[in-house]
Order: structure tokens, then C-alpha cells, then sequence
């Protein structure tokens, strides 16, 4: 492999020892110099002799080590703006400019088969306690070759929230180099040059579990928490596992505890709504020794949850492997899902039980909410109540249980991300990700093309053919909201149908 320790030079600054694969595309040894020199890719002009570096291939350079090599450009900020603002009209405007105006999210430049990782970049981004964690971080992101994975992948991240809070498109080099140096596989080619097609379930989870290592957990007045980590407090659930032998009754149960951080949804002929493919998976048959018979036997493995996280993650098992055309196959059948998840039904029994205090506040809200709506209709000519009405003033309630920050406690989730895929293969196809930006209004993230959609829209991605279909959903909590008094009087009560996570 060709790799190089050379000198760079920009301005007054210089740095020693920056090591160049000439094996990689110039763009990733420019996404080193991004993250030595916080001068964006597009604003650098790198030169060696006289000769000009771009982006594509090496050409006639020829480096070796010790050799410098002169690097030109200003950071963003540093560049002058114009001091008068002139009067653009919308339909003069570039996507860029249309995108400020409208508000909408910055998009991902797709470097070549990297819609997985955009897309899941984009789904996480709607997670506001982890944002928060993100900006407290204080690792740097490294290159080299002692790289430690979890630090330059958590650094690189909240470097890339950091500029897409500007709400200009971006290209993600430096965290695609710094996955591609953590995970080899993501990293791999074509016959044709070209990065592969990934998984984009696979990236989810490798980011999630990089996150998990350096990010501590949440506290609030500085008290000790149970958790190791922000992932495993706000994205993490407990099953209660009971496993009982089908072919003697001689054999006890044995029960347990398994956490998780994502469900799974099985799709089957059987399986029309996620509800009922998330069921399946919570009673499977397996084989296993049998103490008691001293053989292989059949048992039934029964989970319930017995701890729900503040944001569920749901997978649809849409990809397994056919032997024969050596793919990972899809499942294309349609599979609907919610905006409005209730969890009830797949937790313990005990669980259950503690939900039911929040669950009814709940329906007081909506029953109080019917009873105010039948009441305005009937004075709707009523000249004393009307728009001079005054605002009802309201708090958020807290989502969590007392004493453990990142539950739910209502089993109530509103759903804010969906990840889909396009395609028939895996390795093959287009991810896009689907984010709620307040209220009915969505947007689409396919790579660094932004867009507004509808939550009806969104529910058309349940699959049954050959358009975008869900494949990871990410669900919030649903965030009850009751009125301040004021005079001594209880206002009306009001429910939020929206979760706190849902601005990008």
C-alpha cells in the first residue's frame, strides 16, 4: 500500500508527518486536511510543484516522504459577505437558497453509495438528547494509524451536525473516512472502482454502538445514573425472558433478563401490520440442550418488555441471503405502520401496571379534548367566545419515569424518522431518510436533494411494490402537555400529538 508521510504548509501553519494513502482518492487526503485545518474540501486548492490536486485522481503527482506540499484556502467564516442583502425572488433561487427560505434541513452529498450512511445520519439527527450529548464531547477526530474508532466516529459526527446546523448541503468526507478506517467492509469496491452498496441497518448499528462508548449518560442534578452511556439510557430496553421446555413438564422455566436497542419486526405471509410482526418475534421456538432429557429439545422462548426507551427503534427484517443468486434477497410485501405506536401490549405485566397512571392522564386529555370540541361547535355563534378567547398556557410532563431519565413512561410513542429502501437487494438500490419537521410536515433527505412531504406520504412507504419502502423506523415519545393555572382556575388540558425530538 502506498502511503506517505509528507509536510503541509498552509499559511502560517504547518504541519508535520500527515500521512497520504495514494491508494484512496485525493478527496479523502483532503478530508485529513479538513480536519487538521477546518477548511472545507471545495475551499482548498492543494498544489506539490507547481501542480494542482483534484479531487478524482492523482494524476502526474508523485509524492514521497518528507516532501511538502502547499495547501491554499480560507475557513467559511472567514470569507467577507456582502454588507447589502439584495432582494431574491423565490423563483430566481438555486435549491441551496430555496432550502434556507423554506427552512429545511441541510442535505448529504452522496460520495459514491453512501445514501446508507446519509440516510441514517439524517434519522439520528431528530434526536435532540443526543445532539446534546454530541456537543459535549470533547474528543478530536484522528487519522492515523493508532486511529481509536469510537472517538473519531463520535468526533466526526458532531463535527457534521455542526456545519449541517448552517443549512447548507455538505459533503460527509471525514466521517466516511473515518468509518471506512473503523469498519474495512464499508469501505469496499466494485469491479468497475466505485464504492459498494452497504446495509444501511449495518451502518445504523455500528454508529449506534461507536456513540455507546463515549457517550456518557444524561444526569439530572448531578445524580448517579444506572447507565453507562446516553445511547443505552435514551435507546435502550430490557426484556423479561421466560423459556420453558415444550417436551417435558419435569423442567422448570428459567427466566432472564436481554437488553436491547433495537426491535425487530419479522414479515411473514401472516404479517400485514408491524404490531403483529414485532408479536412474533416476542414468542419463537428454538432448540436447545435439555438438561433434564439430556438432548436437544424444542423450548418456547416468550419475551416481554419490561423497560421501554425514550426513542424505539424498529427494524423491518425485509433482507435475508439466497444461497443460489448469492444476495441478500427482499421482502417487498406491504407492511403498515403507524405514526402513533402504543407499546402496551408487548410489555410485562408489571410494566404495564406502571404505565397506566400516565396512559390515563392521557385519555383524560383526549376525552377532555372532545368535550371542548363539541363545545365550540355549538358556540361557534356565540359573539363572546371566539378568537378574543385567550391562549391556554401549558407544561410539558415529563415522558420519563421518576428516577430514570430516557424511559417512557405512557407506552405512547409519535414516530419521526423512517429509513427506506429502493431496490431488491441490499447490496444494490437507494436509501432515503424521512424525518418530521414539526406537525403534518416531513421532509425528505434523499442524499443532498431536501424536500417537503406530507405524513401521508410517509405512510405510503409500508412497501407492496417497487417504490421506497420502511425499512428502519425511529419512534419518540409522545409528550403530554397540561395547562398552568392562573387566578387559582385549572385551564383546559391540551395533549401534544408531536414528540420533543422532531426539529432537525
Amino acid at each position: 500500500m502506498p502511503c506517505y508521510k509528507v509536510k503541509v504548509k498552509w499559511g502560517k501553519e504547518n504541519y508535520p508527518d500527515v500521512e497520504v494513502n495514494t491508494d484512496e482518492v485525493p478527496l479523502v487526503f483532503k478530508a485529513q486536511l479538513f480536519a487538521l485545518t477546518g477548511v472545507q474540501p471545495e475551499r482548498q486548492k492543494v498544489m506539490l510543484k507547481g501542480t494542482t490536486l483534484k479531487d478524482s485522481d492523482w494524476g502526474n503527482i508523485k509524492l514521497k516522504d518528507g516532501v511538502t506540499v502547499l495547501m491554499m484556502g480560507s475557513k467559511e467564516e472567514d470569507v467577507p459577505t456582502e454588507p447589502v442583502e439584495k432582494t431574491v425572488f423565490v423563483e430566481d433561487m438555486n435549491e441551496s437558497e430555496l432550502a434556507s427560505a423554506l427552512e429545511l434541513p441541510a442535505g448529504l452529498t452522496n460520495l459514491g453509495n453512501t445514501c446508507y450512511m446519509n440516510a441514517t445520519v439524517q434519522c439520528l439527527k431528530t434526536v435532540p438528547e443526543l445532539r446534546e450529548a454530541l456537543r459535549d464531547f470533547q474528543g478530536a477526530v484522528t487519522m492515523a494509524s493508532n486511529m481509536v474508532p469510537a472517538q473519531s466516529i463520535t468526533a466526526a459526527l458532531r463535527n457534521l451536525y455542526d456545519e449541517m446546523d448552517k443549512g447548507t448541503s455538505i459533503p460527509p468526507i471525514v466521517l466516511l473516512q473515518v468509518l471506512h478506517m473503523a469498519f474495512p467492509r464499508f469501505a469496499e469496491k466494485s469491479e468497475h472502482g466505485g464504492f459498494t452498496q452497504q446495509d444501511a441497518n449495518e451502518c445504523w448499528t455500528e454508529l449506534v454502538r461507536m456513540l455507546q462508548q463515549k457517550l456518557p449518560p444524561k444526569k439530572v442534578d448531578g445524580q448517579n445514573v444506572a447507565f453507562k452511556s446516553v445511547v443505552e439510557q435514551f435507546f435502550g430496553g430490557t426484556f423479561d425472558v421466560e423459556l420453558k421446555c415444550n417436551e417435558t413438564e419435569e423442567e422448570s422455566p428459567s427466566y432472564s433478563k436481554e437488553n436491547f436497542l433495537q426491535l425487530s419486526c419479522f414479515i411473514s405471509q401472516d404479517v400485514r401490520y408491524m404490531q403483529s410482526g414485532l408479536k412474533s418475534k416476542m414468542q419463537e421456538q428454538i432448540t436447545k440442550l435439555s438438561p433434564t432429557l439430556e438432548r436437544d429439545a424444542v423450548y418456547t422462548k416468550t419475551s416481554k418488555i419490561s423497560r421501554l426507551p425514550a426513542y424505539l427503534t424498529v427494524q423491518f427484517v425485509r433482507f435475508y441471503y439466497k444461497e443460489k443468486e448469492a444476495i441478500n434477497a427482499k421482502i417487498l410485501k406491504d407492511v403498515k405502520f403507524p405514526l402513533e405506536f402504543d407499546a402496551f401490549e408487548l410489555c410485562s405485566t408489571e410494566l404495564q401496571q406502571k404505565l397506566t397512571p400516565m396512559r390515563s392522564r392521557f385519555k383524560e386529555v383526549e376525552d377532555k379534548r372532545v368535550e371542548e370540541a363539541l363545545l365550540a361547535k355549538s358556540d361557534k355563534n356565540d359573539k363572546n367566545k371566539g378568537d378574543g378567547s385567550p391562549k391556554v398556557k401549558t407544561k410539558s410532563i415529563p415522558y420519563w419515569f421518576e428516577g430514570d431519565l430516557g424511559s417512557n413512561n405512557s407506552g405512547y410513542y409519535t414516530l419521526q424518522a423512517v429509513l427506506t429502501h429502493r431496490g431488491r437487494s441490499s447490496s444494490s438500490g437507494h436509501y432515503v431518510a424521512w424525518v418530521r419537521q414539526k406537525g403534518d410536515t416531513w421532509i425528505k433527505c434523499d442524499d443532498d436533494q431536501v424536500s417537503p412531504v406530507t405524513s401521508e406520504e410517509v405512510l405510503k412507504l409500508s412497501g407492496g411494490g417497487d417504490w421506497h419502502c420502511a425499512y428502519v423506523l425511529l419512534y419518540g415519545p409522545r409528550v403530554l402537555e397540561e395547562p398552568i393555572e392562573e387566578n387559582g382556575e385549572s385551564l383546559a388540558v391540551s395533549a401534544s400529538m408531536d414528540t420533543t425530538a422532531t426539529s432537525q
